[in-house]
C-alpha cells in the first residue's frame, strides 16, 4: 500500500549534481513515482515533451541554462504552464524564492532535501495536478 496512491506519479527532476539526482530518484522510487532525470535545463526541455512529468523538481544553480531560465521556459509554453515546477537550491534567501516567484514556480525547496519535504512537496502536487485518478 502506497502513501496516498503516489504511483504512477511522473517526477522530473533536473539537477547538474548526480548525487542530488540519484538521491531525489531514490527517495521519490520508494514511493511509487515514476522518474525522469536531466542533467540541465537543455536536457529538461527535450525530455519534458516526451515524457509529460506530473511534477518538476528544478536545481537554480545549473550551467547554460539555470533554473529560473528554466522554470520560465516550461512556464512559457502554454502546454506546460499548469505544470507544477517546484526549485531547488541550496540557498535559502527571500531574494531567490522572490525571484523563484517571478517566474511561475510554485514552491521552492531548500537543500539539502530530506525524504520528507520531496514527498511532501509531490503529495501536496499530485493531488491537485493532471495525476488526479479516482480511487476504486
Amino acid at each position: 500500500m502506497s502513501l496516498d496512491s503516489l504511483d504512477g506519479v511522473k517526477v522530473m527532476v533536473i539537477d547538474d549534481s548526480n548525487t542530488i539526482r540519484r538521491s531525489a530518484e531514490i527517495f521519490l522510487k520508494q514511493i511509487g513515482c515514476e522518474v525522469i532525470l536531466a542533467e540541465d535545463g537543455f536536457d529538461a526541455l527535450s525530455k519534458i515533451a516526451s515524457h509529460l512529468p506530473d511534477l518538476i523538481f528544478v536545481d537554480i544553480m545549473m550551467p547554460r541554462l539555470d533554473g529560473y531560465q528554466t522554470c520560465s521556459l516550461i512556464k512559457r509554453n502554454s502546454r506546460f504552464k499548469s505544470t507544477p515546477v517546484i526549485m531547488l537550491s541550496s540557498k535559502d534567501g527571500v531574494f531567490d524564492r522572490a525571484r523563484g516567484r517571478m517566474v511561475g514556480s510554485d514552491q521552492y525547496l531548500t537543500k539539502p532535501f530530506t525524504q520528507e519535504s520531496l514527498v511532501d512537496a509531490v503529495k501536496t502536487y499530485a493531488s491537485s495536478g493532471s495525476h488526479s485518478q479516482e480511487a476504486e
